[in-house]
């Protein structure tokens, strides 16, 4: 092609190209339905025979090649080049609005000797015309511009407020709220399974962040990539976003943890756990496989060398039998296994002991109380400290806010920002803390209860039979280890300082004593 116009002969065949913006103008007025009834209404008016139309859904900004309709009609155009086409538009905006692109656009027409209509403009091939056509255009891209700049400062506004305006992380869904808009909510089951994830890895129940991605894969329902797997990508993206503490961060927008509006799925305090795992700086504590037979597992000791007992389960003619036994080589009980019934029987008897009279558990209840009101005290004190570190942040946020102002060098703005972040960090997590400090209304009662119910009868616990349950009660009520001899059976193991007060105040009178050696 010469990019020469054929102008001897008037063309009568027609392609219509249509254009929306995004999805939801396609339902609009200027959706691309009533866009294409315009355009044959208007070729049908000129004598046009329309032989196609190419719809588009997609910003007119930038290189129209990366439009697929505009693709398909000049692909078309260039498969029959021997017909000339009229190509019409509804609006001139809908042609490209970006004044580089609309020229070169006409070029691409003209070497394809296919004209161009318009509903609302007339094209013409003179001075005059293409000095109109190109302040035309160029209103199309100062529109375009303008309004992408407005779009960007209103989600700015809306992030400062503390709303998140992108897609909803894994978690959360939205929800439109009346007077808030879109707001993020919890989205079950997903929000148990992140925080979950959270808070395994913050404790070391997840040693490593592929364990995390293993323990989504391990989910039938969490999302997957197109090739059915979750990437360790997206488990970082998980562990690094500062939404799901209930704080918002942009770097597009230049905003440090914000107090986000919607409700957060984990505390600050165990993302921050989570961002020294990641890093190095903390390492998960070390973990015991406990299994789910054994409660003493970790926790019954060889009385003879103190070295904490295996467990094991042997197959026999009977069925499985599970015992603990010493492994410790030249320990005098090493290999001599103990019944597992039988020792966590034993055990089960000095917990059965740790029962306080009512009279105890009265004088409990005023200990309770007393420590109580002595940490609320201690919890005023905090927030006066903290509130002055409060204002103490918040003044060097001022005093760096100021020299960024104050400097044009690049180097030292960018160091200003990064000391920026860190302060609306800390004063994020000093914030976070305040809150944390006084309890909430009731608070107090509720944990009595619990704590009085324990201590007045811990075997109620532990007669469920539950390991874990089991393994709850051994670590509230004993303050260490516990030694078990073959011969002696199990020893009174250190007491925890509740029972130990009670026990001091009672004579001891109610503690298992007789189970052996101390």
């Amino acid at each position: 092609m010469d990019g020469s116009v054929n102008t001897t002969t008037k063309p009568t065949k027609a392609v219509i190209y249509c254009r929306v913006s995004s999805k939801a103008q396609e339902v609009t007025g200027h959706g691309l339905e009533s866009q294409e009834t315009r355009c044959r209404q208007f070729a049908q008016a000129k004598g046009y025979d329309v032989a196609a139309v190419f719809p588009d859904t997609i910003t007119g900004g930038g290189d129209f090649m990366k439009r697929p309709g505009m693709v398909a009609l000049l692909s078309f155009l260039d498969a029959q080049p021997d017909e000339r086409y009229v190509v019409i538009f509804d609006d001139l905006k809908r042609f490209a609005r970006d004044r580089d692109f609309h020229f070169r656009l006409r070029d691409a027409f003209r070497q394809r000797d296919a004209s161009v209509e318009c509903l609302n403009f007339t094209f013409e091939d003179t001075p005059e015309g293409e000095f109109i056509e190109t302040i035309l255009a160029a209103q199309g891209q100062l529109e375009r511009k303008q309004n992408g700049r407005q779009v960007a400062q209103k989600m700015k506004a809306r992030m400062q407020n503390g709303y998140w305006i992108h897609n909803a992380p894994i978690g959360y869904r939205y929800q439109t709220e009346k007077g808030r808009g879109k707001v993020l909510i919890p989205n079950p089951p997903f929000d148990s399974i992140i925080r979950e994830a959270f808070e395994g890895y913050a404790s070391g129940r997840f040693g490593s962040q592929a364990e995390v991605t293993r323990f989504f894969e391990s989910i039938p329902e969490f999302p997957r990539n197109k090739h059915g797997r979750v990437n360790q990508q997206r488990t970082t993206d998980i562990l690094t976003h500062p939404a799901y503490a209930g704080y918002i961060c942009s770097e597009r927008y230049g905003l440090n943890w914000l107090k986000a509006q919607h409700e957060p799925l984990i505390s600050l305090e165990t993302f921050d756990k989570v961002q020294a795992m990641r890093s190095g700086t903390a390492k998960a504590p070390k973990r015991r496989n406990i299994g789910d037979q054994f409660a003493l597992r970790g926790i019954a000791t060889c009385a003879c060398c103190d070295t904490p007992l295996r467990s094991c389960v042997s197959k026999g003619k009977g069925g499985l039998y599970p015992y603990y036994l010493c492994q410790t080589k030249g320990c005098e009980a090493y290999g001599k296994s103990i019944p597992r019934d039988k020792i966590e029987g034993e055990v089960g008897e000095i917990v059965k002991a740790l029962t306080p009279t009512e009279s105890l558990i009265t004088l409990t209840t005023q200990m309770f109380k007393d420590a109580w009101a002595m940490r609320s005290d201690q919890a005023k004190a905090n927030i006066a400290a903290g509130k002055r570190r409060l204002a103490s942040i918040e003044r060097e946020i001022e005093q760096v806010l100021a020299r960024i102002m104050d400097t044009n060098n690049d180097t030292v703005i960018r160091a200003y920002e990064d000391k920026l972040a860190k302060l609306e960090r800390d004063k994020a997590k000093q914030s976070e803390n305040l809150a944390n400090q006084m309890p909430a209304k009731g608070a107090f009662d509720k944990k009595l209860e619990l704590a009085l119910r324990f201590l007045a009868n811990p075997w109620k616990l532990w007669e469920t039979g539950h390991v874990q349950a089991r393994r709850l009660v051994l670590k509230l009520a004993f303050g260490g280890p516990i030694a078990y001899c073959r011969n002696k059976r199990a020893r009174t193991p250190k007491i925890s300082i509740p029972f130990k007060v009670l026990g001091d105040v009672s004579g001891g009178e109610f503690f298992y004593g007789a189970a052996g050696e101390n």
